[in-house]
């Protein structure tokens, strides 16, 4: 069988992709002659190799569809089609619903993207640019616990914008997000035409999701209704890991170890922490996050025996996995020192990559709270700055460089 990993798409000396659909094709000697004899015996050999191609191209079309938004792909693509025609007629119908198929996903792809690159600006021109504003954010309708006061509600439309967002990366954003030109090559690599989006606004949404739980925190002006959202986020997180959902934990726990809502030690003592001790340690870096790799074992092996549809999440905390996988990238050679491929780093690389493939194919069960989820998108969050600023206020600085510290702040955001 033939696989499209034996041409290591990272290292960049290797032919270009849609140079590789030209090879293939030439390797087979699939032209066109006049001679009648030579065209029949030219049409038996498309029919014999046709079905392949086909099952090749359908994997490849399934698998990698950002591959052929290169006009390049989709041209040598196009070009095959017509050259099966020639021969094979079930294969050209084959190929010409696998073409309408890799449109139609290639157009989701693209609303997609664009949907996010929509909410993203929106977010940035509502976001409030002072503090002047945080008593009346406060009282807003759309505040968090206004909105949704069930950790478990939340945590399900949480676990739905990590599946969406999981669900459009593309395994070949990991080979464009570690893909390095190397001095030696003399070609224009065929991966720095494009980023991997899909990829970096994942990682953009841990981060919102950080900031938007320290702003929730920060924000409200009484001691108690500030106890009462970090218990809220708590108990979210806590439904999380039950969820399996770890990202959202993660960044759920990572804005509450932020120091604008850390330092607020008269609401922390209003609050048990017990259960956010016991998360903590759930996620605690030490020995290479050994309590996280723990879990996120038991809840893959969950899934791979569920009987339900939500026994079946598994969502990862997704920069630990992107540093796995780019630790293995470049702490193993390509090669091994007798100049064989290293075949046991792209089985493991593979191995990685197909098991990410299986988790982000689960549709998520939960019912959509609209609102909630709106909320979660495009709810307007502090800057670094106005964080720490909105802590000083509520609660006041206890030495003279916080005490500097917070009138510099008013300073500078007063003129913004």
């Amino acid at each position: 069988m033939l696989y499209l990993e034996s041409i290591n798409p990272i290292n960049q000396s290797v032919l270009a992709k849609c140079e590789f659909l030209k090879v293939f094709y030439s390797y087979y000697q699939l032209t066109v002659h006049d001679s009648l004899i030579v065209l029949l015996t030219q049409q038996k050999r498309i029919r014999d190799i046709a079905p392949k191609i086909v099952q090749l191209l359908t994997e490849w079309t399934e698998t990698f569809p950002y591959d052929f938004r290169d006009e390049r792909m989709m041209r040598s693509l196009k070009e095959m089609t017509h050259r099966l025609a020639f021969g094979d007629e079930l294969s050209r119908r084959a190929m010409q619903r696998l073409i309408q198929r890799l449109l139609r996903k290639l157009t989701t792809l693209g609303q997609y993207e664009e949907s996010l690159a929509t909410t993203s600006a929106a977010a940035a021109i509502d976001r409030p640019v002072a503090l002047k504003s945080k008593q009346q954010l406060v009282r807003r309708d759309d505040c968090v616990l206004n909105l949704c006061d069930d950790p478990f509600i939340f945590a399900q439309q949480l676990t739905h914008i990590e599946m969406e967002r999981l669900s459009y990366i593309g395994p070949e954003e990991f080979v464009r997000a570690f893909a390095q030109k190397r001095p030696s090559d003399n070609h224009k690599s065929f991966f720095s035409k494009r980023k991997a989006s899909n990829l970096e606004a994942y990682v953009e949404w841990f981060n919102r999701l950080s900031y938007l739980t320290a702003t929730e925190i920060c924000m409200p002006v009484k001691k108690k209704h500030r106890a009462r959202v970090l218990e809220f986020f708590i108990d979210v997180a806590q439904e999380c890991f039950n969820i399996g959902n770890f990202n959202s934990l993660m960044a759920i726990i990572t804005g509450m170890n932020m120091n604008p809502v850390s330092r607020l030690k008269k609401t922390w003592g209003k609050v048990n922490t017990d259960k956010f001790d016991i998360l903590v340690h759930q996620m605690d870096p030490s020995s290479n996050f050994y309590s996280y790799r723990t879990a996120l074992r038991g809840a893959t092996q969950r899934s791979s025996t569920a009987h339900t549809s939500q026994e079946m999440i598994v969502i990862p905390f997704f920069s630990l996995f992107i540093k796995d996988i780019y630790f293995l990238n470049e702490g193993c050679a390509n090669r091994l020192s007798n100049g064989h491929i290293n075949f046991e780093k792209f089985w493991e690389l593979a191995k990685q990559v197909s098991e990410f493939l299986s988790w982000r194919q689960v549709i998520c069960p939960f019912e959509r709270d609209r609102k909630t989820l709106q909320y979660l998108i495009s709810a307007p969050v502090f800057s670094e700055d106005e964080l720490q600023l909105a802590s000083y206020e509520s609660e006041g600085p206890e030495n003279n460089l916080e005490r500097d510290t917070r009138r510099s702040l008013r300073s500078s955001l007063s003129r913004m």
